[in-house]
């Protein structure tokens, strides 16, 4: 049996690496994600079970898992040095005659993306993954190996026995730094100010859970010790070789001489805002390896390499007005409109100023003439005000004490740049409330766009998310809205008709509760089969999730305190929307209503085993014992949590008692020999 097992274990691992890759690196996936995640929850639960055949390179690592009290300091083996910097065509012919007249020749270079990312070293000995740190100050960094593990992306193994080291750049993808900062926004959180930014702060977060789930990415481009038994001579045979080691190298490009390299860097300048990551220049490097040695380094950067930088692209406007908007969590946010001009490829009239402190710090005020920008060519961004421009009696702006909309007066949390509207009523937070309920991470209802929202907010008929299945009472006054005919107006309420019997998690997703997006949804649907038990459970019952935490599970608890949002979910029920998980529909519901907690080492029930025969027959699957427990399941090496429901009265049932209660031996998971 334990061979089995260990051959089960080995084989999933082998499979998830082959569409790691088919995903990450190849673009080109196997499998759907369903089927993926299938295979790596099979996988964790044997990990889990079989402690012994644990092992640091196992495609499970990638999710995170590890928290860290601090970082700790890391001495490079040898320093990474920081690059010179050519900000035009001469200055790149200046560095040529440095190097030609060094070397007495002339030389070849290779071009590299210089990505805007966070610089990290990776160390691999007897050809695993031993440590990454950050580059620090080039001499000192900060360890952060259970970080970079979480990346798809980065081998775990290499086929080198010897001790080597790598150079390369953590960043986010421009289309990632875009969904995760409409997630922050939807979570009421800071939006971060660019893809620089965000890839620094994730790869640099004290639990790797948090790393895992944002969308990182890693290009090496460089050996930085440990090629001596490699027989490496040039960067372009060093980019071959760790490619061929399973690292993801950035393209480059080899000339013959400078004037090739000045070519390539003038066409670049524009060419860039086509790709999918943000780069802010390239880097020249001389390309044979023995030339770099008689070329040497000074104290802050090597003499064979240079970075040519993008001359900024920035535009000068003028700001015309400054108006705060209200989100649907109550954030307000300033918001600059500013004299239409052309940035990176598009024309932009309007820019976030995120906060207060954000436009004390630029004294932003209308009426400045300011640079703008696009932050990693997508966001649009005040750059600083051109303060010789400013005209006189300008004001400084300040954000309402008051809401603009509802009046409410405004509130600052501690902690916190944003300020917020508190009033649950407020109409601005309903029209934001009813254009995410209607998206499609939520009900996904076709018809309802942003315009129909306002024109029936207008007209009285939409006061709360529940009014959307009013809507059918209205249906003539609908067609004589402007552009609704009869057909529209069908096809608008069939859709919504149709959205009843969306699955649980996007009515959990709709609710729009701060901190509590679609992919939080998806797990409190998973471990909640009813909204019913969603709303009954404690704030202990929610963290002991593990991807819920302290701040989301007291968002969720204040959030179903509400006697107005219990009213509004009385109506959604009466209108007939979907409460529940189908595993509940589809069973006798012979634990409906119940909560069971599982622990020790079950016979016939593997850890996610018992979770999902609880939930197939309607019970709650919780983590932890409380008084709200109704029976909890014990193996072998109980531990505190029988000792807990003991000291309860909860009452305790072994693995015949709970298949009694049951009634069936039919969900075992476990083959017994």
């Amino acid at each position: 049996m334990n061979e089995k097992i260990l051959e089960r274990i080995q084989w999933l691992r082998e499979t998830l690496k082959k569409h790691n890759e088919a995903y990450y690196v190849m673009d080109s996936p196997r499998v759907t994600d369903s089927e993926y995640d299938a295979l790596m929850n099979e996988l964790k639960t044997l990990e889990k079970e079989n402690p012994q055949w644990d092992d640091p390179d196992s495609p499970s690592h990638r999710v995170g898992g590890a928290v860290l009290s601090a970082f700790k300091k890391v001495r490079h083996t040898i320093p990474l040095l920081s690059l010179d910097n050519a900000y035009n065509a001469e200055e790149l012919r200046d560095f040529d005659r440095r190097v030609t007249k060094e070397a007495s020749a002339r030389v070849a270079y290779v071009v590299e993306y210089k990505i805007d990312g966070l610089t990290v070293a990776l160390r691999y000995e007897n050809g695993r993954l031993y440590r990454a740190a950050t580059r620090g100050d080039g001499y000192e960094g900060e360890e952060i190996t259970e970080n970079i593990r979480t990346i798809r992306t980065v081998p775990h193994r290499i086929e080198v026995s010897e001790p080597v080291e790598v150079r390369g750049e953590v960043y986010m993808p421009k289309d990632g730094f875009v969904r995760l900062n409409e997630q922050q926004e939807l979570d009421g959180k800071e939006p971060f100010a660019n893809p620089r930014n965000a890839a620094a702060g994730s790869i640099r977060q004290l639990d790797s859970r948090i790393a895992a789930k944002r969308p990182l990415a890693i290009f090496i481009f460089d050996f930085i010790a440990g090629t001596e038994s490699l027989d490496l001579d040039t960067q372009h045979a060093a980019f071959e070789y760790l490619h061929k080691l399973g690292f993801e190298t950035a393209p480059s490009r080899r000339f013959e001489d400078i004037e090739g390299v000045i070519a390539y860097c003038n066409e670049m300048i524009s060419a860039r805002h086509n790709l999918p990551f943000e780069i802010d220049g390239l880097v020249v490097k001389v390309d044979d390896f023995e030339t770099r040695a008689v070329l040497g380094t000074t104290s802050k950067s090597p003499r064979w390499a240079i970075a040519y930088k993008f001359p900024a692209e920035m535009a000068k406007t003028v700001i015309n007005e400054i108006r705060v908007q209200v989100g649907r969590t109550g954030v307000i946010t300033p918001l600059a409109e500013f004299t239409p001009v052309k940035v990176a490829g598009s024309v932009i009239g309007r820019a976030t100023l995120h906060n207060q402190d954000y436009i004390d710090e630029k004294d932003i005020r209308v009426g400045d003439t300011v640079f703008v920008q696009k932050a990693g060519d997508v966001i649009p961004a005040v750059v600083r005000v051109e303060l010789s421009e400013r005209p006189e009696g300008t004001q400084r702006f300040v954000l309402p004490k008051d809401c603009p909309v509802c009046g409410t007066p405004t509130v600052r949390r501690e902690g916190e740049a944003a300020l917020r509207c508190v009033n649950p009523l407020c109409p601005a937070k309903l029209r934001r409330l009813l254009i995410h309920f209607v998206s499609r991470t939520a009900m996904n209802i076709d018809g309802l766009g942003e315009a129909l929202i306002d024109g029936l907010i207008e007209a009285g008929y939409l006061d709360s998310i529940a009014d959307i299945y009013a809507l059918k009472e209205h249906a003539e006054a609908l067609k004589q809205m402007e552009g609704y005919g009869d057909r529209s107006v069908e096809k608008l309420l069939t859709a919504i008709e149709e959205s009843k019997n969306n699955d649980y998690y996007r009515l959990i997703s709709g609710f729009g509760i701060p901190l509590i997006g679609e992919k939080a949804a998806k797990t409190l649907a998973a471990h909640f089969p009813t909204l019913d038990a969603l709303i009954a459970a404690s704030q202990e019952e929610l963290v002991a999730i593990n991807e819920i935490g302290d701040k989301m599970a007291d968002s969720l608890v204040r959030y179903f305190e509400s006697d107005d949002v219990l009213k509004t979910v009385e109506r959604l029920r009466d209108y007939g929307l979907n409460f529940s998980t189908e595993q509940v529909a589809e069973t006798g519901g012979v634990l409906s209503g119940k909560t069971l907690v599982a622990t020790g080492t079950l016979e016939h029930y593997s850890r996610e085993g018992i979770k999902a025969a609880i939930e197939a027959c309607g019970g709650k699957a919780a983590g932890s014992v409380s008084k709200k427990t109704d029976y909890v399941v014990v193996g072998e090496n109980a531990g505190s949590k029988a000792e807990k429901a003991e000291a309860l009265g909860v009452e305790i049932l072994d693995e015949d008692g709970f298949e009694a209660l049951i009634g069936t031996t039919e969900h075992r998971d476990k083959e017994t020999f």
